[in-house]
């Protein structure tokens, strides 16, 4: 039982440290409104595609967001059951 814990406190921290970035948490912002791709977080955030392509890595690969490949773009997407399991995980911290 404390194993699964531990390993329910290591998620957590990993989806808390992607969120702690304000590049992340707007493109979470701008996908929270429908999914778009890279040009239009690029235009919604006023950067760079390389920035934007980083940043979508990153919380790609702590699965908080999904990729969808539609011709020669790639459409994201917010995973809502990730982001809901952190707000659980979260609602778990707040004291009663």
């Amino acid at each position: 039982m404390a194993r699964s814990a531990a390993n329910d406190r290591r998620e957590w921290a990993r989806g808390f440290s992607l969120l702690s970035d304000a590049t992340r948490l707007g493109i979470l912002s701008l996908l929270a409104k429908g999914p778009k791709n890279v040009t239009a977080l690029c235009r919604g955030l006023g950067l760079k595609q390389p920035t934007v392509s980083h940043h979508l890595g990153l919380l790609r690969m702590g699965r908080l967001v999904i990729g969808t490949r539609q011709g020669k773009s790639v459409v994201y997407t917010t995973d809502k059951a990730a982001l809901k399991a952190l707000a659980a995980a979260l609602a778990k911290l707040t004291p009663k």
